[in-house]
């Protein structure tokens, strides 16, 4: 599982990541609420631990902007207080569930658990632009009829594009969710994979469906 914590309570923050990361999650932080929409807005997560109390814009104003956009990744809120009026106008913006400060790291990790298993049973199996279909169970590509061979990598960076389509990807925010950690920025290692992919998905089709963003990086998106 792929999890958002938002917290502006840096030893919170990390004292959360740490706990979920030895539970095997992979964790994004941020500590501010337009931040956390910026995260939540490129990266496809299975879950966010979002406390209410942030500088700014708050808790609440960000899980209400998230539905609006509709975004239905599970929310677990975390709050110092504790009034029944705070809990539901919570789970009214659409939380998925509600944590009061203090609490058992081993509650919050279970409870987001039990959100992203939630969650994946809504979540479609198989991701779909265009005629280019990507079959998440069985990790098969297919563009029309035809099969599409991929590795292990190239089938990383197809899913993350896909589940971003119609949203840029930095070659930075690639490295990062693809390859999951920093590397030279310098290195071209994102656009010969890039190539590879894009080869494999539009070389053969009159329709092209990855698109270099010059300067910036690269979009799925059909073309009229």
């Amino acid at each position: 599982m792929r999890v958002l914590v938002v917290e502006d309570e840096k030893k919170t923050a990390s004292f959360i990541r740490k706990a979920l990361q030895a539970e095997g999650f992979v964790v994004d932080v941020s500590h501010t609420g337009d931040d956390a929409l910026a995260a939540a807005s490129t990266t496809n997560f299975d879950g966010i631990i979002l406390d209410i109390m942030l500088p700014g814009r708050d808790g609440l104003s960000v899980l209400r902007q998230l539905r609006q956009q509709k975004n239905s990744t599970p929310v677990l809120l975390l709050s110092a207080r504790g009034e029944v009026n705070e809990r539901v106008d919570g789970l009214n913006a659409g939380a998925d569930d509600y944590l009061p400060k203090p609490f058992v790291i081993a509650e919050l990790v279970a409870r987001i658990r039990a959100l992203g298993r939630r969650g994946s049973e809504t979540k479609s199996t198989v991701l779909r632009l265009a005629d280019l279909t990507l079959d998440t169970i069985a990790h098969e590509a297919r563009r029309k009829t035809l099969r599409i061979e991929l590795t292990s990598r190239e089938y990383l960076l197809l899913e993350f594009l896909l589940r971003s389509a119609g949203r840029i990807c930095s070659r930075m925010a690639i490295l990062e969710k693809v390859w999951n950690y920093d590397f030279d920025p310098g290195s071209n290692l994102v656009d010969v994979y890039i190539k590879r992919v894009r080869e494999k998905i539009d070389g053969d089709f009159e329709s092209k469906l990855l698109h270099t963003v010059r300067g910036i990086g690269y979009v799925m998106k059909e073309t009229p």
